[in-house]
């Protein structure tokens, strides 16, 4: 069996540190590199240039899609199989549109993320049940318009932020990074036109994003 090259992108030390462990112990896969963020991901992934990237999607300095869509145009050889806490379809298809040839969860075990990394090394699409059944229930109903543009974990954001939940509490309860949040908040304030969290939360309110 060839031996598989892989890079494991991720924002939480603890959590990388996990996998990077994990994905170098199964059978004919060698863990080359590692980054804690999108633009590191990039950076690494060019230099070592890896078979695979396990990517998270929530990264800071530039999100995973972002990051896949770079490495895929500049790396075509390298594989993205992205590894992740989101099953929703706006995130899923988000990263297939990147490139990415493979979605796994988070909730898959060591035994699905090795075939997943090997399927991707040989050119074969692979996602988990249930991002497969996520994909299935959105295909089955009528797609509604997005509103200003925000992704489901952008809107997921804005409500904790109309709830009152600082960036702190916000990283802890969708376990992401605080990096990570700031960023997402940015992005919500750009794509609403507000300027201060005040704003944004007289936004949510007005479009029905706060309960």
């Amino acid at each position: 069996m060839t031996t598989v090259r892989v890079l494991v992108a991720e924002d939480q030390p603890a959590v990388r540190e996990g996998l990077v462990l994990l994905v170098g112990l199964l059978p004919g896969i060698e863990v080359v590199g590692q980054a804690g963020d999108g633009a590191a991901a990039i950076e690494e992934t060019l230099r070592l240039q890896p078979d695979v990237v396990l990517m998270d999607l929530d990264l800071p300095r530039c999100d995973g899609a972002a990051a896949t869509r770079r490495i895929v145009a500049d790396l075509p050889g390298t594989r993205v199989v992205v590894l992740t806490t989101y099953a929703d379809s706006a995130s899923i298809v988000r990263a297939l549109d990147a490139g990415a040839v493979g979605y796994v969860t988070k909730a898959a075990n060591g035994d699905e993320i090795g075939r997943a990394i090997h399927a991707a090394a040989a050119g074969q699409t692979v996602m988990d049940l249930s991002v497969q059944r996520t994909l299935l229930a959105a295909a089955r109903r009528p797609a509604a318009p997005p509103q200003d543009g925000l992704t489901a974990r952008e809107v997921d954001v804005l409500k904790l932020v109309a709830a009152g939940r600082g960036n702190r509490e916000i990283a802890r309860e969708l376990q992401v990074s605080e990096a990570t949040v700031k960023t997402h908040v940015n992005r919500i304030f750009a794509k609403t036109g507000c300027g201060t969290r005040a704003q944004a939360v007289h936004y949510a309110h007005q479009h029905g994003y706060a309960d």
